[in-house]
């Protein structure tokens, strides 16, 4: 029997930091990316220790069923997510497109994980954004995502952020999680404003939304043809 002391330890990031929403905010145009990047660097630990602990306590599972797991638990958290934030208007809104498009990321990185990829490997940014249909190939999302790091860099060009009018800001940002969550930004705002609206618009958009990429992610990682070596 295995000494639960000897089990990796997994630490979790339920929500976007807030260094990442300052980031996100200042640059909109690139949330996407910026979130990319950040998952992988935040949450492919995170995603590494859970398929080692996965596979210590159940050998005799298959990735697709370790998969199986992970797609069920961030599944739920998409139906849950939105509904319990207690932000009204158009920042819960933002808020919630931003935390399931976090969560969603955390679910690629889970399945990649189950896999035998390692997630947290740069390649991983790429494939979040394709899988999430921001770029349909991985070129451009190669090129969008060296833009960002750069931006991440260029510090003087956030300074500027705080003159920017915040209403078009947040709306800008929300149109680009939500496209990136696979959820329309239009509706999902609408729903948020109405009181118990987004209890049952969102609960079925977001799962319905976080279903569709744990297929592709799936899809993805199980016919890839050689699995990057999960770090020791």
């Amino acid at each position: 029997m295995t000494d639960p002391s000897h089990l990796p330890v997994i630490t979790e990031t339920d929500a976007p930091p807030g260094t990442l929403w300052s980031r996100m905010k200042a640059d909109p145009q690139f949330a996407p990316e910026h979130l990319a990047l950040e998952a992988v660097r935040r949450l492919g630990p995170e995603a590494a220790a859970w398929a080692e602990r996965m596979r210590i306590e159940h050998p005799d599972r298959s990735p697709d069923q370790l998969a199986d797991l992970a797609v069920k638990r961030f599944t739920t958290l998409a139906r849950i997510s939105g509904a319990v934030s207690g932000v009204a208007g158009l920042p819960g809104a933002v808020l919630d497109v931003g935390v399931l498009a976090w969560n969603q990321a955390r679910m690629v990185l889970h399945i990649a994980a189950a896999h035998g990829h390692d997630p947290t490997a740069p390649e991983r940014a790429t494939e979040l954004l394709v899988l999430q249909r921001v770029h349909k190939v991985a070129q451009s999302a190669r090129l969008a995502l060296g833009v960002a790091a750069g931006r991440e860099r260029a510090v003087k060009l956030f300074a500027g952020a705080a003159s920017r009018p915040l209403t078009g800001v947040m709306m800008r940002l929300g149109i680009k999680l939500a496209q990136m969550a696979g959820v329309h930004a239009a509706r999902r705002i609408f729903a948020k404003m109405i009181p118990g609206a987004s209890i049952v618009l969102g609960t079925w958009v977001n799962s319905a939304a976080t279903k569709d990429l744990a297929a592709r992610a799936r899809e993805q990682y199980r016919h890839a043809r050689q699995p990057d070596r999960q770090p020791s």
